[in-house]
């Protein structure tokens, strides 16, 4: 037994070595991945382009809430099944860059299609694409968060995000603001709105190539064999009674993604009032993720002090407040104003959800307990726009926003009984 344990100290131990020994070099990868790969994927996240670009091809409010919620149903639908590709791996890079290449061709075939397709055809095409996205983003969610728990120590986290997200934003500001101005304005090479999709592709393409750098150590702990999608659907009830930690996260990030049902209808609420111009868009845009960026270095700071708890109820309670000033607003200066604060507050939601989930539980369960929340997560960002583009056709804009606000504070409330994991001595 003392062997067994003197063997288990030295493994661990090992680990840690080769974790700090390589951290300067992943630290670096990741942040190259995040200035290119995480610009492009800032220009379809933003609430601008694709909202857009479905209710061009459309007209319809339903539109955009059926192609939106297509995109995050893909993502819930494949969360679970994610994580038995790796909860038996000792390492998972491999399917980490496998699935990054998946969801980048999605990219391309939404340009493509643009290009090529008439109207018709090419919103059939998009709601395709943006579901196949979604599903391989999935996937790419829980293993690229096992990979980073792996490889970059709890208390460096903040400050990769922060700084990733923010080379990586602060590059997508720039490429929006240019994107709406000179491609979807000028209509470039015949279609702004697919010459926009096509460089996202080209900026994320040559962003995962940066992961190719990250040395990864091997698992400390892993299942034993590879699991069935149905055995371990039938764990999650298991999963969430065993923490009632987790279990409130895990209800408080699905009432909190929720709220995310009217994220496609800020801008389509905002062109009642002013003209929704390629020039206006890029504002827009650049309002939106220049704040997100730029928040990012302060919701990172905030996570490695004083943990993601605070980041969680900070965020939200900004994005409640910018949400209402999108409500009570009329005038553009008021518009850009909200979209800094819906920018600044659902940038740090997001850092909060994603990060928050990896420090609970043990290591082997860590696919699982990331895939379970994002499942819950994506469904109800699925869920979301449907029923808010059904609200929206029956009601206008403003209920949407009243009822996202509705499921935000309850988010918060439920977040606040939660003690923070990283300085729980129960935890410890």
């Amino acid at each position: 037994m003392t062997t067994a344990c003197a063997t288990c100290a030295a493994g661990e131990a090992a680990y840690h070595a080769q974790v700090q020994r390589d951290l300067p070099r992943n630290f670096a990868a990741n942040l190259a991945h995040g200035l290119m790969g995480m610009t492009g994927f800032y220009l379809l996240a933003a609430p601008t382009f694709v909202p857009a670009y479905i209710y061009l091809l459309s007209g319809s409010k339903l539109a955009v809430g059926l192609a939106l919620g297509a995109q995050f149903l893909g993502m819930a639908l494949s969360s679970i099944w994610g994580a038995t590709l790796i909860e038996h791996r000792n390492q998972v890079m491999k399917v980490v860059y496998s699935v990054g290449w998946l969801m980048r061709l999605q990219i391309l075939g939404l340009a493509v299609s643009a290009f090529l397709l008439p109207a018709h055809w090419a919103l059939t095409a998009a709601c395709v694409f943006l579901a196949l996205f979604g599903f391989f983003g999935g996937v790419q969610n829980v293993t690229f968060n096992v990979l980073m728990s792996k490889v970059i120590p709890v208390t460096q986290r903040g400050r990769l995000t922060g700084l990733r997200n923010f080379l990586g934003g602060l590059t997508a500001s720039g490429v929006a603001y240019l994107g709406g101005e000179y491609l979807v304005g000028s209509n470039a090479f015949g279609n702004g709105y697919a010459s926009t999709f096509m460089l996202a592709f080209i900026l994320t393409s040559i962003g995962i190539s940066a992961l190719t750098f990250v040395r990864e150590p091997r698992s400390l702990s892993v299942r034993a064999a590879p699991s069935r999608f149905m055995q371990r659907l039938a764990d999650v009830p298991g999963l969430l009674r065993a923490d009632p930690q987790y279990r409130r996260f895990f209800f408080a990030r699905a009432l909190a993604a929720l709220g995310t049902s009217a994220v496609p209808f800020y801008i389509l609420h905002v062109g009642q009032f002013v003209s929704l111009s390629g020039a206006t868009l890029g504002y827009f845009s650049l309002a939106f993720l220049l704040s997100q960026t730029i928040s990012n270095l302060v919701w990172g700071r905030i996570a490695d002090r004083h943990g993601y708890r605070l980041v969680f109820i900070l965020s939200v309670c900004l994005w409640c407040a910018a949400t209402l000033l999108l409500v009570l607003g009329s005038s553009l200066p008021l518009f850009l104003l909200a979209f800094c604060g819906l920018g600044a507050g659902y940038g740090g939601y997001q850092v909060a959800a994603q990060n928050f989930v990896l420090e609970f539980g043990k290591t082997h369960e860590l696919p699982m307990l990331i895939a379970v929340s994002d499942t819950a997560s994506h469904l109800m960002m699925a869920i979301g726009p449907l029923l808010g583009g059904l609200i929206a056709m029956q009601f206008g804009y403003t209920p949407i926003f009243w009822m996202a606000l509705a499921f935000k504070a309850s988010a918060v409330a439920i977040i606040w009984s939660i003690a923070e994991p990283r300085f729980d001595p129960q935890r410890a």
